[in-house]
């Protein structure tokens, strides 16, 4: 049977972590950012942990991660 493909699009988005939590970065960070405050971009940094029912679809996609 051939390997599975990872959607390469999910692993651009997302990291897995070594006791397997997914993480993603935050929304809204992109473009347009001079309307934002300081302390609002300075918030949306970093990645946080998705929601279980969010991460099951991220497992599917990325089946060797």
């Amino acid at each position: 049977m051939p390997k599975m493909k990872t959607k390469k699009s999910a692993s651009k988005r997302f990291r897995v972590t070594g006791s397997g939590i997914i993480k993603r970065a935050r929304a809204t960070k992109r473009h347009i950012l001079t309307k934002r405050t300081t302390k609002n971009k300075r918030q949306l940094r970093g990645m946080v942990e998705m929601h279980s029912g969010d991460a099951r679809h991220v497992r599917a996609m990325m089946p060797y991660a």
